[in-house]
């Protein structure tokens, strides 16, 4: 079980699978009890991790002959042994000798790794020198909470730790924006040694899934959601199931959806699974971003080639296009961005596409409306919200024929809006008092009602028996309040994820140039909605 093996040939047989990269999957062991740490390594083992972090400093009551004499010896898999303290964000607050002495007898029962942190790196290495056996590694570790440094403040700090004459490099720091992440790929890609290097925080979540793809030594991965030993780190299930990370290579191509906030976002659960049914070498990642702009000019590579966006950045996704298809243009707002084969970025605008399509679905099932043209046409279509998805909606009935009435918050955005498409304008607050007639389509396109808020609605209940369907693009929950009230004032619904199906069909062709295959992205949807 030497740790030199686990440094194996980057193709290697998992099954019937190739594993397409040798970054190792590692569970950080946060157990109270030594008892509890060995049920947590085997558990970790069941479910495909490549080995285990042992956090000593977690540990009620640590005795360290004994305890990291059983630890070491019934380990099924093998064992990175870490003790952090106070001073590098661990647990350990007593005698710093102490704290040294365990992890020297760590390394002489073998234990294949053993983290120590920079600030001791010289001290500790000079006094296990002799007494390292050949197959345990030394991994010296640097922990930054406040932020992530600069490009060249990484490499000069890379230098040191290498300096150290360890056998692996770990930099830990804090994301505070979506771009942090690419300066931890460049001192991964530049390292001349292993490295594990990752961005903590929601922020950084894309560096513990492509630390795969830029060479990273290991990656961490909870047992379970709650088990985390630090901010952004996804369970090992997800890693393996829900990112395909065995599958990921250094030539994967880069997708994801970007939005702000984007935890809630389903995306990834429909189009990784879709991309692995198709074999597709892609990967689909939610991207919290705050500057659209930014985003794009720092992850400016050939592999970073398509994008889904979500509230609130369809319109900045508008301005940073090189090319807009016409639809997209005339809404002025893109839902699928792609980079061309020439490092152009073309943007779409597919959600009128999916939400269009539903509602008229919808109303032909609830009139049973068997005409030729759309069931739209000539229909009052009020919309709430004056955003990317508003003016989708806005402009896609219009197309249908319907006649389009824009109730916003801010009276001014919604105005300019209902003028391009030729409609009404009204103030949201007003729309409890608008019926100038029965049977109405009303669309909400604003985020009133999205988890975690899902016990608000942008109107009363009362308003809405003037309305024979009610759409509502959120699709988490998929019953919203105004849904559900709209139900039980005898209105028709639609749901927000017949939107989302419909335009996810198009979006998987743009992204993989392949069909979509529709029946398998639907009964992904039912089981995750």
């Amino acid at each position: 079980m030497g740790s030199l093996s686990l440094l194996a040939a980057r193709e290697v047989q998992i099954g019937r699978e190739v594993r397409r990269n040798s970054t190792l999957i590692c569970v950080p062991i946060l157990s109270h009890s030594v008892d509890e740490m060995l049920i947590q390594m085997r558990n970790a083992k069941d479910i495909g991790a490549d080995l285990v972090e042992l956090r000593l400093d977690f540990l009620n009551y640590f005795n360290p002959p004994q305890h990291l004499q059983s630890l070491i010896k019934h380990r099924p898999l093998p064992t990175l042994i870490t003790y952090r303290p106070t001073w590098e964000g661990g647990k350990y607050n007593g005698d710093e000798s102490k704290r040294q002495a365990a992890l020297r007898l760590a390394v002489e029962l073998g234990s294949e790794f053993v983290d120590v942190e920079l600030k001791v790196a010289n001290e500790f290495l000079n006094s296990v020198r002799e007494k390292k056996p050949e197959n345990v590694k030394i991994i010296v570790s640097s922990h930054n909470y406040e932020n992530t440094p600069s490009v060249e403040e990484l490499g000069n700090l890379v230098a040191r730790i290498q300096a150290s004459g360890c056998d692996v490099v770990k930099i830990a720091t804090t994301a505070l924006d979506i771009v942090d992440n690419a300066r931890i790929f460049q001192a991964l890609a530049r390292s001349q040694v292993p490295m594990i290097g990752l961005a903590m925080g929601e922020k950084g979540l894309m560096s513990r899934i492509l630390s795969a793809k830029f060479g990273g030594f290991l990656t961490f991965g909870s047992v379970e959601s709650g088990a985390e030993s630090a901010p952004g780190q996804p369970t090992v299930k997800d890693l393996l199931e829900l990112y395909n990370f065995r599958h990921i290579g250094a030539d994967t191509k880069v997708h994801g959806v970007i939005g702000n906030p984007i935890g809630h976002s389903k995306s990834p659960h429909l189009y990784n699974p879709a991309f692995k049914s198709v074999g597709f070498n892609g990967i689909y990642l939610p991207l919290l971003v705050d500057s659209v702009s930014n985003f794009l000019s720092t992850f400016s590579s050939p592999d970073f080639v398509g994008y889904s966006y979500t509230i609130p950045h369809k319109v900045d996704g508008l301005r940073c296009c090189d090319e807009v298809d016409p639809i997209a243009k005339a809404i002025g707002a893109i839902s699928c961005m792609i980079k061309k084969p020439d490092g152009k970025l073309k943007g779409y605008n597919v959600d009128y596409l999916g939400a269009i399509t539903a509602i008229e679905e919808g109303l032909r099932e609830s009139k049973g409306w068997s005409g030729s043209g759309s069931p739209l046409a000539g229909k009052l279509f009020v919309v709430m919200g004056a955003g990317g998805a508003g003016k989708a909606l806005a402009y896609g009935a219009k197309e249908k024929g319907a006649r389009v009435v824009v109730a916003n918050r801010t009276y001014e955005k919604g105005r300019e809006l209902a003028r391009n498409v030729g409609g009404q304008a009204i103030a949201l607050s007003d729309l409890k008092d608008f019926h100038p007639e029965q049977g109405m389509v009303l669309a909400n396109a604003t985020s009133v009602g999205m988890k975690p808020n899902i016990h608000l609605t942008p109107i009363p209940k009362e308003a809405l028996k003037h309305y024979s369907l009610v759409f509502d693009a959120i699709y988490t929950p998929k019953l919203t309040r105004l849904l559900r009230e709209s139900q039980e004032a005898g209105a028709a619904v639609v749901y927000g994820t017949e939107m989302f199906i419909n335009q996810a069909f198009v979006q998987f062709e743009n992204f993989t140039g392949l069909p979509a295959p529709k029946q398998f992205i639907r009964e992904l949807l039912a089981t995750n909605t």
